[in-house]
């Protein structure tokens, strides 16, 4: 059960939010409203479910705090309508979508005796209103974080962040997953899901130790990509951080997020920014193809999981163990591919005592099974949009990219990969997307007057070590 103190963080966040919107400029406010209210703020179940209202939570706190102090600040709401007219399309669809999936699953669902309630009309509304706040990162990223400097600052930002919250998460791996419970007074999830082996998984205030091991593998990434764009001394110091972060990603035992800081280390300390786009759009492609060819049942998956087997066995189990609920449950979107299911646990099997049956990791899946193919594609098109119009931009007009803002698309890459087996979509999954969409709107109002493609991103640099943190 929350204490007073998860409820007390959740009801002043919108103080904080103000007080940094008031004392820094509108994209460093934002990226530290939502990167430290991700990582600090208490996860579901703490929440205010206020009637007739969304319920407030981490999840949707900050993005609230931030839309309101920005309109508040800034005063100018046409600044979030974005340029093109298929990204606006994606994003009516995206934010409308719950009106045709109410209105097609009115009736109730039978599971034997066990009955799931018709979805009614008004539960539209509120989920309208969380398909706004998921895209509010997306649209004031786009808005104020543009320029090369600006999304320097949220690499930095993110560097700094990890490097606080490796302390917490060596706690944590030395005594076990105890800081929200000490702090907020509860367990946020399956404490068994956090013992590998001899030793735990860190998981502090998110939602699961594979968000915290996908967060330090970010970092990793974007410290990397400092050190390379650095010289002298600040080029030493950011070369440490990659180091000291994969030594503690190593300790927090998630292999995929191991696995991709290992393929991606590589790619961005070496290649140029060019290569980085290349490899983020084979990675993008790789996540939205997944589902139409698993759809399709075009992916061998007894070979997949045949080969995992030949590497370690637990994990192949697992593999497993997803690839046949995503079976089950292809099975159960099939029965409604255009709008879904619906909410309320609609699109899963469930037992005729109320059991659930099935298990939903992948975030494809999931929207799949809710609101069917044109939300799996609002969504994931929204996310991977960003990375092929830059590097599509790039390729076109000769136009250069510093080697941060690649990073970035490779880690956007990353992520969509990482929504086929798991769901960590994140504030900052968001943020990344709009980030690098507003660049490329940048980019286009620059012409051809952009730096060489390698170039040390030194325009508007800021002194060394300022940064939103």
């Amino acid at each position: 059960m929350p204490n007073a103190l998860a409820f007390a963080a959740l009801l002043l966040w919108p103080v904080a939010t103000f007080a940094m919107f008031n004392r820094l400029p509108p994209g460093r406010a934002l990226i530290l409203s939502l990167l430290v209210g991700y990582l600090i703020l208490p996860p579901p179940p703490a929440g205010i479910d206020p009637p007739l209202m969304l319920p407030l939570t981490k999840e949707t706190i900050p993005s609230l705090a931030a839309i309101v102090a920005f309109l508040v600040v800034v005063r100018d709401w046409r600044l979030l309508v974005p340029e093109g007219v298929v990204v606006r399309g994606l994003m009516l669809l995206f934010l409308f979508m719950p009106v045709p999936i109410v209105l097609s699953n009115a009736e109730p669902v039978y599971f034997g005796s066990f009955r799931l309630p018709g979805l009614r009309l008004t539960e539209a509304m509120g989920m309208i209103i969380n398909q706004g706040l998921l895209l509010v990162p997306f649209l004031m990223a786009r808005a104020i974080l543009r320029r090369p400097e600006d999304l320097r600052d949220i690499v930095m930002a993110i560097v700094v962040a990890a490097l606080i919250y490796t302390i917490p998460m060596l706690i944590e791996i030395r005594l076990s997953p105890q800081l929200n419970i000490w702090i907020y007074g509860y367990f946020q999830h399956d404490f068994s899901q956090m013992m590998r082996g001899d030793g735990f998984r860190p998981i502090v205030f998110l939602y699961h130790g594979l968000w915290v091991a996908f967060f330090t593998m970010t970092a990793i990434l974007c410290a990397a990509a400092l050190s390379r764009a650095e010289s002298g001394t600040q080029a030493v110091l950011f070369g440490a951080a990659v180091v000291w972060l994969m030594a503690v990603l190593v300790l927090s035992k998630s292999v995929a997020s191991l696995l991709y800081a290992m393929a991606a280390l590589p790619v961005v300390w070496f290649m140029s920014s060019r290569m980085q786009l290349r490899a983020a759009v084979l990675l993008a492609l790789l996540a939205v193809s997944y589902p139409v060819a698993r759809g399709l049942d075009l992916v061998p998956t007894e070979n997949v999981v045949a080969l995992a087997e030949r590497i370690d066995a637990d994990r192949a189990q697992s593999l497993e163990f997803r690839l046949q609920n995503e079976d089950v449950l292809l099975v159960r979107a099939a029965e409604k591919p255009v709008f879904g299911w619906g909410t309320w646990g609609r699109n899963q099997i469930w037992s005729e005592t109320g059991r659930l049956l099935t298990v939903t990791d992948g975030r494809w899946i999931i929207l799949l099974g809710v609101g069917g193919w044109l939300l799996l594609l609002a969504e994931f098109g929204l996310l991977s949009l960003p990375v092929f119009m830059l590097w599509w931009q790039s390729r076109r007009s000769e136009v250069s990219v510093v080697p941060h803002v690649a990073t970035l698309a490779v880690i956007q890459a990353i992520n969509l990969v990482d929504l086929l087996p798991n769901a960590t979509l994140t504030p900052l999954t968001w943020l990344f997307a709009g980030a690098l969409l507003g660049h490329v709107e940048w980019l286009r109002a620059q012409g051809p007057r952009s730096v060489p493609a390698d170039a040390s991103p030194t325009m508007a640099r800021q002194p060394a070590f300022r940064t939103v943190l």
